[in-house]
């Protein structure tokens, strides 16, 4: 990220506060249930299954009618776990950047059907593997993001580009967000783009 969108990120933190205050009084408290517990898994185990990623589609409020559906359930659950396996070891591989991670993590996972295009579910299952440190991105953030002024273009990479965003916004919070990790400031841009077209 340029200097110039740098200094674009101080008046975000207008919106992205009370967005985030809105976000935690409108949600209900165990609404991320489902998440944490998919979380807890990975962290035990080191990889994602179908089970786990059929309950981030549900808990992303995704469809399930789609031909990847499909073809993910018809692998063997021992390749999708080999798959994220790697995906995990990415994203937590404190050796890269969060966005070089995040990239690595996404790359990985376009293996596998339902994760060649778009970053919403692939978000969510590299979050779900670093919940410190990675966050979800979907449609409603995009938005958000454009209303703000700051630049994510849906070039290849969008995912990395998303936390490089994301820890530029952190940086530049001008103490407005101490303690907040990339996922707080997901879900404030997810609020602040909940009824934008």
């Amino acid at each position: 990220m340029n200097e110039e969108s740098a200094s674009s990120c101080h008046p975000a933190w207008g919106v992205l506060v009370p967005a985030r205050a809105a976000y935690l009084e409108a949600v209900a408290p165990h609404y991320d249930e489902v998440f944490w517990d998919v979380a807890q898994r990975v962290e035990r185990l080191g990889s994602l299954g179908k089970t786990d990623i059929a309950a981030l589609v549900v808990w992303k409020r995704l469809t399930a009618q789609t031909r990847w559906v499909t073809a993910l359930m018809s692998l063997p659950d021992s390749q999708v776990r080999a798959v994220t396996e790697q995906a995990v070891a990415s994203v937590q591989d404190f050796s890269l950047s969060r966005g070089e991670a995040a990239k690595a993590g996404r790359g990985v996972l376009s293996e596998l059907p339902g994760f060649v295009r778009g970053d919403a579910l692939a978000s969510a299952v590299l979050t779900s593997a670093a919940p410190g440190r990675m966050a979800v991105y979907d449609q409603r953030v995009q938005r958000a993001i454009d209303a703000l002024g700051l630049t994510l273009t849906d070039r290849s990479g969008r995912y990395g580009r998303y936390m490089d965003l994301l820890d530029t916004l952190l940086e530049h919070s001008g103490g407005r967000a101490d303690g907040w990790t990339a996922r707080d400031v997901d879900t404030a841009l997810y609020w602040a783009g909940r009824n934008r077209q």
